[in-house]
């Protein structure tokens, strides 16, 4: 194991070592070590915590949208899956102090062993340097997650239904103004209608991105993005 490595590829220098020593550290590790030696698990419990309040802080302020589909970004952001991704870019599993159970069996690459690690990772980041070291850590993480996405997240009409619905007298309408070119090509323009009013257009290779590009217009008209 080299701590020091470690640092460098995670781009942060620990005050206290003892710190990302028992960041690193797995339960098997600490079972089998003659000496007292305090494992991950409660480190992984604040890091859980921590990684939380950080995606939730930052796609809370990137995107306009309801609370159910932030709690289902939130949780694509922070499950297993995303965060053994996200630890094997810095080569965690390579840096983990584990029993000789663990290691015969494979534990350096267990998604749920090294996802554990990295949130023991961040509680260790968080403990030694406060809450925006840590954040500074996870956001590079989860805006590259964000990014391989094509912005599926950013449901502008139901963004722009959302404020129009606390006028009940009020209807939102998309329609369909056009659909030129061959079908391998098709450009879609459409319109959306506050009542009768044209508040928004868009152009799309598909309907429902011509409404999803009619209805940001129409917010960022209003100035709610």
């Amino acid at each position: 194991m080299s701590m020091e490595d470690l640092q460098d590829r995670i781009g942060y220098r620990f005050r206290d070592l003892s710190l990302l020593e028992r960041a690193l550290t797995h339960s098997s590790y600490a079972n089998e070590c003659k000496q007292k030696t305090e494992c991950n698990e409660r480190m992984e419990f604040l890091g859980d915590a921590v990684l939380s309040i950080i995606v939730a802080d930052h796609i809370f302020h990137k995107f306009h949208l309801a609370e159910g589909d932030l709690t289902k970004i939130r949780a694509s952001l922070v499950c297993e899956k995303s965060l053994f991704e996200f630890a094997r870019k810095i080569g965690l599993g390579s840096e983990l102090l584990l029993g000789h159970g663990e290691e015969q069996t494979g534990g350096r690459e267990r998604p749920s062993v090294v996802s554990d690690a990295f949130e023991a990772l961040i509680a260790a980041i968080y403990l030694d340097g406060g809450l925006e070291k840590a954040a500074q850590f996870v956001l590079p993480f989860v805006e590259e997650d964000l990014c391989h996405e094509e912005a599926p997240f950013v449901d502008y009409k139901t963004r722009l239904q959302e404020i129009i619905q606390k006028n009940p007298e009020e209807r939102v309408e998309y329609v369909l103004v056009s659909a030129q070119g061959p079908d391998h090509d098709k450009k879609f323009v459409v319109e959306v209608h506050l009542n009768s009013n044209v508040i928004g257009r868009g152009v799309s290779r598909s309907k429902k991105g011509a409404e999803q590009a009619a209805a940001q217009e129409a917010l960022s008209l209003m100035g709610e993005i």
